[in-house]
């Protein structure tokens, strides 16, 4: 909060909101290039307050992979997207999420889709038989 409220003063209104507009315009971006590749169901589009997106594996497709082996690819490409089971009535629903901070371009948010297609090419190339569950893939849990 300290380091938001100090942006505000230092950028300005104007300058506060041209910041996070351009956040949020990353996260639109990415979410929409997650939406071509036909894999996931968007559970969370960017358009909203906060800038990032939300997704999840297909029920009806089998790409060779879960979320965290695709989470754990990612990281090896220095990438850090939370996968994590949803807390109790939805924890059989895995999703990931990303963010959108600060200093994070549009340059970057096309290199993370880049990056995201090879890590999906390479699953499809070579598929998972057993994939990681979260334990393994250190996920974020509820509770």
């Amino acid at each position: 909060i300290i380091a938001q409220y100090y942006n505000l003063i230092r950028h300005g209104f104007e300058g506060y909101k041209r910041i996070q507009q351009a956040c949020l315009n990353h996260g639109i971006y990415i979410t929409e290039e997650v939406n071509k590749l036909g894999l996931f169901d968007l559970l969370y589009d960017g358009k909203s307050a906060l800038p990032g997106a939300a997704w999840m594996l297909k029920k009806d497709v089998n790409p060779g992979f879960n979320l965290y082996d695709l989470s754990d690819k990612m990281r090896a490409r220095g990438w850090q997207i939370a996968s994590y089971s949803l807390p109790a009535n939805c924890q059989d629903m895995v999703i990931q999420r990303v963010l959108i901070r600060h200093g994070f371009s549009h340059d970057m948010a096309q290199l993370f889709m880049e990056d995201l297609k090879r890590c999906i090419d390479f699953f499809q190339k070579n598929p998972i038989t057993h994939g990681a569950d979260e334990k393994e893939a250190g996920g974020f849990k509820h509770g």
